[in-house]
């Protein structure tokens, strides 16, 4: 299996050009390579999982945006891990998941143009590593550059008993049907932060540390230093609340941060949005950028946007220093196409 994160090996790392400095990219995985979001298809393998799931993506939003310490954009990996243990879910249901799995229009084709050009290609991802890497496999991204979730969900079970277990019924049946959204926060805020912490299976679940929010640009960093590269060299592809602090992190210096098919929680931190049907329509702007920096991908941007879309493609809208909201309806429309079911999730 390969590492979670970066290569330490630093006698493989390249001299850089200046210009080869500018061919470095890092993809969100689900979202802009596929449109799946693992974690709801796995949890829809068990009776009402897609309702708990739901419920679970919703708190986890409201926990990210009240700025709960310690909680990350994405933990939401972690929450649902009670309940794969508690219905049987196993490593190799998510590898059957990633094996079947749709990948986004386009994303194979990118990644394989962008290798034959010299670009070096990576994805940081919130999804499980039996997941990540299989998908990461499909689109042609090798494991070394893959930054994920680790997850042990094998030995989760094999350590914890039914005992173990006992507080799922109850908050499951909950879930299912709360009386609110205020009170479905605090019962769960109970059950995540009181009750669960003192038990066996409150212990294995922290240990789960989801790659999203600062996670992410944690990861980023450490992909960087390994290659000699700064902030601002970067391009960065993301779609979601998991990935602003990383596109807010690369624009603000001045690097290219892109949302593809994004929704509001990522939108005002990108450089600019692309919302296609295909993530193949990036290419153009991905050269002006090697070609001319910021600049040269800033004109192509405008141009493109003054042009309007075609259909489902080529939707492009320059965000940086303007108004996003004026993006948010072609990204809704695409983001609702492509992804589907996962489009209400945040």
């Amino acid at each position: 299996m390969p590492k979670v994160g970066p290569s330490r090996d630093m006698s493989s790392v390249p001299r850089l050009t200046p210009r080869s400095k500018k061919r470095f990219i890092c993809f969100d995985l689900e979202g802009p390579l596929s449109p799946q979001d693992n974690a709801y298809e796995l949890m829809k393998l068990f009776p009402r999982g897609d309702a708990i799931f739901e419920a679970l993506s919703r708190y986890d939003d409201l926990l990210a945006l009240e700025g709960r310490p310690g909680y990350e954009p994405g933990d939401t990996l972690a929450l649902i891990v009670p309940f794969l243990v508690y219905h049987g879910l196993t490593e190799a249901d998510i590898i059957k998941l990633a094996d079947r799995a749709g990948l986004t229009p386009g994303a194979k084709g990118l990644v394989s143009r962008l290798g034959s050009e010299g670009w070096q290609v990576f994805c940081i991802s919130t999804s499980y590593h039996q997941y990540a890497y299989r998908i990461a496999e499909r689109v042609g991204i090798p494991g070394e550059r893959v930054a994920c979730t680790s997850l042990e969900l094998d030995r989760f079970r094999e350590i914890l008993c039914q005992e173990d277990l006992r507080l799922l019924p109850e908050i499951e049946e909950y879930i299912v049907a709360p009386p609110g959204e205020a009170e479905l926060k605090r019962r769960l805020d109970r059950f995540y932060w009181e009750e669960l912490p003192a038990t066996k299976l409150g212990s294995v679940v922290a240990e789960v540390k989801p790659r999203g929010g600062s996670r992410k640009v944690t990861a980023l960093s450490e992909f960087g230093r390994a290659y000699g590269l700064s902030w601002a060299d970067w391009v960065v592809v993301g779609d979601s609340i998991t990935d602003f602090k990383m596109l807010e992190a690369v624009e603000g210096a001045g690097g290219l941060a892109i949302a593809f098919n994004a929704n509001e929680y990522a939108l005002p931190y990108a450089t600019l949005g692309l919302a296609s049907t295909s993530l193949e329509d990036l290419w153009p702007v991905l050269e002006a950028w090697e070609a001319g920096g910021r600049s040269g991908a800033q004109g192509i941007t405008i141009e493109k946007e003054a042009k309007g879309g075609n259909g489902d493609r080529n939707h492009f809208h320059w965000l940086s220093g303007a108004d996003w909201h004026k993006a948010v309806a072609a990204h809704k429309r695409l983001r609702r196409l492509v992804r589907e079911e996962a489009a209400r999730l945040g």
